[in-house]
């Protein structure tokens, strides 16, 4: 694809030197700047695991705040140059504040060391076995499935992932300070090239962040640098169909395998239609060959071969790291998923129609990229056989909607149904924010015979969903925003009908 004239021009990435190992935090005072979310929680217990003494702000009191608290992590909800501690050695932002918030520029004001989300993980996984999972897509998933596997095995491990996964406690989680530590490595700003990963898993490699790169050339260019920092002892696990394999592996010191379906990849996975009696009705099988010797067999809670991709690779990677294959199997069987992929929330009753499939399933999920969306539609509609499939799908940015919008407009040839909200405004400029709307995703999805509605605010689309949903409907909503508001006032409007 031809870069838009408006894309930044892709920049050469440069190779980022060795972080400080975590013993040079032993007596450091660090300040995190929005500590709330679950990776800057995770990296202030792993940094006050490795001896520093830690706070934070944050805009609103959460559970995970109120956690923090009790471990010993100051947290103020006053965002101003007065929450900066006096001494402060480190001052760490979360990809979300901006230069201008009130405690980066008393940071600066101070000559306080400021470092970004990427640069503190870096820091944090150097001198450990680290576990890096990259990707497009999938990798909230993959770490969760990957970090629930080994907990089950009984194996130690800290994480931390940018999602909530309830039966590993969260989104992140501090073992023992030799354990090894699994992370997810974001291309985005080419924030993974901080990383110091032992072992790394490269789901599937495709054109997002163009606001960014620029180009699909310059995204590969990025995962080539990012695998260049695995050590010769480490290893690559990599997608086997990725049209960019080749590219991104060439020149590599560790081993390097790969894994997909295809009869020539090292693992090859294998999915068996749901079965449609006995105790795993619904679940699909999952097979996994090694050269062609089989290794493990389990029935998957969710559904969906992009979910079985995942699985897989959680296997091969737990393994990697000391999980018998039985075990394994056992725990990827008893995985129930995470917060917004694919996360059923319940089923709304319509005229009196109660929980016998006559109502409206409601679900929640965050893809927000073409093939996330057209994988996941695809997996919903195969799984729940759905009257009708109806997707209020909010967009994240206006560059990323512009730069693929041709492909956003294919992914939807599962749904009944689109709605579109205003696109989520984040990161743009107002240049770049006035350059797209909503009402031209909802035109191009027309013209190809897409049944599809610009409507907002959320409080509307919610009273046209009471006007259009029938019984045995199938409602997703579907983005990285705060769309999932739909589906939860949706199902609560039941209550009080």
């Amino acid at each position: 694809m031809t870069a838009p004239p408006t894309a930044k021009p892709a920049r050469q990435p440069v190779v980022i030197t060795a972080e400080p190992s975590p013993a040079s935090l032993q007596g450091k005072r660090l300040h995190f700047v929005g500590i709330g979310g679950c990776g800057m929680s995770g990296l202030a217990k792993l940094a006050m695991q490795a001896g520093a003494a830690c706070s934070g702000s944050d805009i609103a009191a959460t559970p995970i705040t109120d956690a923090l608290d009790q471990a010993g992590i100051a947290v103020t909800l006053e965002q101003s140059a007065q929450s900066v501690p006096d001494p402060c050695d480190l001052v760490i932002a979360s990809a979300a504040i901006n230069p201008q918030h009130p405690e980066m520029v008393e940071a600066n004001r101070r000559g306080v060391p400021v470092i970004k989300y990427a640069q503190m993980l870096g820091r944090l996984m150097a001198g450990r076995t680290g576990v890096a999972i990259a990707g497009t897509h999938g990798k909230s998933t993959t770490a969760s499935m990957l970090a629930h596997t080994l907990i089950a095995c009984g194996l130690d491990t800290s994480f931390i992932i940018g999602a909530t996964c309830k039966q590993i406690g969260g989104g992140s989680r501090t073992g023992a300070a030799n354990a090894p530590l699994i992370a997810e490595a974001c291309e985005f700003d080419r924030s993974f090239h901080h990383l110091h990963p032992t072992h790394a898993v490269i789901l599937n490699v495709e054109e997002d962040h163009l606001d960014i790169y620029g180009s699909i050339d310059a995204v590969v260019e990025a995962f080539g640098v990012f695998a260049k920092l695995l050590p010769k002892h480490g290893s690559l696990l990599i997608n086997h169909e990725m049209a960019h394999r080749l590219a991104i592996t060439a020149g590599l010191d560790c081993p390097v395998e790969t894994i997909g379906f295809a009869p020539q990849a090292d693992w090859r996975i294998e999915v068996e239609p749901s079965d449609t009696t006995g105790q795993n009705q619904g679940r699909e099988t999952v097979r996994l060959h090694y050269h062609g010797k089989p290794v493990a067999v389990w029935q998957a809670a969710i559904p969906g071969e992009h979910m079985a991709y995942n699985a897989a690779a959680a296997a091969v990677t737990a393994h990697r790291l000391g999980a018998a294959w039985g075990g394994v199997a056992q725990a990827l069987a008893a995985f129930q998923g995470l917060d917004r992929r694919m996360q059923c929330l319940g089923v709304r009753p319509l005229n009196g129609a109660g929980q016998d499939g006559r109502g409206v399933t409601v679900l929640d999920d965050y893809g927000h990229h073409p093939t996330e969306i057209d994988t996941t539609l695809r997996a919903l509609r195969r799984h729940y056989k759905p009257k009708r499939l109806i997707c209020v799908f909010q967009p994240h940015q206006h560059s990323r909607t512009r730069f693929l919008m041709e492909q956003f407009a294919a992914s939807f040839s599962q749904a009944d149904i689109v709605i579109v909200p205003h696109i989520y405004f984040v990161r743009d400029s107002e240049v770049e924010r006035h350059a797209v709307s909503a009402a031209d995703l909802v035109d191009r999805l027309r013209q190809r015979g897409t049944q599809a509605l610009h409507v907002y605010p959320f409080e509307a689309i919610v009273e046209q969903l009471e006007v259009i949903a029938q019984p045995g409907d199938l409602l997703v909503t579907m983005g990285a925003g705060d769309v999932w508001k739909v589906a939860r006032r949706f199902l609560e409007n039941a209550s009080v009908m």
